[in-house]
């Protein structure tokens, strides 16, 4: 079942050590995934879910895709690219009204041949059946992707990843005993706890809560235990989860989503300017920055291993440059 999916990305991404940002904050290891190295148009970590959504679009003979998500989506960015590669036609339904100008994600979605929907106030997904109808009404046959690839098959992706993190642990004999990554639809981190239960992996996944929005009405805790509790029927795993075990840190989702602070302003130019790496404003800039504050005030044990799972989000820094200055 893992092994069933329309290829994609450029996998497996690189783990890389930050040595200079382990010298600003000593006493920790850090480490960094480079899923915005997974190559479908710039890169993230929507590259995964969608090898495995993208499959089941074209095992069921569908011709076009509808996804939905903010107009700086990377979500929406790398479906549209991704049905570029599978051949399919791609809708995408986006928050807000149509900008003059095509900034960011926004741009390289209608470089890669999206037909771009715009929906006012509902930017989840909430109009897609509207869509559909509309779209089929051409002789078009759809499948829905969620907002941001959020279900079980999509998970699958990330399930995949714990797979490739475990043959990197014992291919350079590395451990690691927090992972840090940014949470927003619930299918990262549904995937990832699958995946170490799984695959037996020793570590502590620390997700960083981005939008403090619900999604159709249910808080992201609720997603993520949906589908978690999905993957156990589908992998036959013995474990049952409850919602205590869904742990979300949302400590710094308070400003709301795609709406830039201090904060991440100072994580995508700390990284960038020990490390030569780039972040996003909206999804690891914040996240980053979250895990940057736990190193910063010691709330996980000193002489830790801690890994950065870099979900990608590039584009979207052009959109928000003058926010960013």
């Amino acid at each position: 079942m893992i092994d069933n999916k329309f290829e994609l990305g450029f996998f497996p991404t690189p783990i890389q050590s930050l040595k200079r940002l382990s010298e600003k904050y000593p006493g920790y290891n850090l480490f960094i995934k480079r899923d915005d190295n997974s190559g479908l148009a710039s890169g993230g970590n929507k590259t995964r879910k969608l090898e495995y959504l993208i499959k089941q679009a074209l095992d069921n003979g569908c011709d076009t895709i509808v996804t939905s998500g903010a107009q700086q989506s990377n979500h929406c960015r790398q479906t549209a690219a991704a049905c570029s590669v599978a051949g399919l036609e791609c809708n995408l339904l986006l928050g807000g009204d149509e900008p003059e100008k095509y900034q960011g994600n926004l741009l390289l979605s209608y470089f890669l041949g999206a037909k771009l929907h715009f929906s006012g106030e509902s930017r989840k997904g909430e109009l897609s059946q509207q869509l559909i109808k509309q779209v089929e009404k051409q002789g078009k046959k759809c499948y829905l992707i969620p907002y941001g690839g959020s279900n079980i098959v999509g998970a699958i992706g990330f399930v995949n990843a714990v797979k490739e993190l475990k043959l990197q642990i014992s291919e350079n004999n590395l451990n690691f005993d927090y992972i840090f990554f940014a949470s927003s639809s619930g299918g990262t981190q549904a995937g990832f706890m699958l995946g170490i239960e799984m695959f037996g992996i020793a570590t502590e996944l620390i997700p960083i809560s981005i939008d403090k929005d619900e999604t159709n009405g249910l808080r992201l805790e609720e997603v993520v235990l949906s589908v978690v509790n999905e993957g156990i029927q589908l992998f036959n795993i013995a474990r049952k989860f409850e919602p205590e075990d869904i742990k979300l840190n949302r400590e710094y989702d308070k400003p709301g989503y795609g709406v830039i602070t201090d904060n991440e302003k100072f994580a995508i130019t700390e990284l960038a300017t020990t490390e030569g790496i780039l972040l996003d404003p909206v999804y690891t800039g914040r996240a980053f920055y979250g895990m940057l504050d736990y190193l910063k005030k010691g709330l996980i044990p000193k002489g830790s291993n801690v890994l950065f799972w870099h979900t990608g989000g590039l584009p979207s820094n052009f959109y928000y440059a003058d926010k960013l200055k």
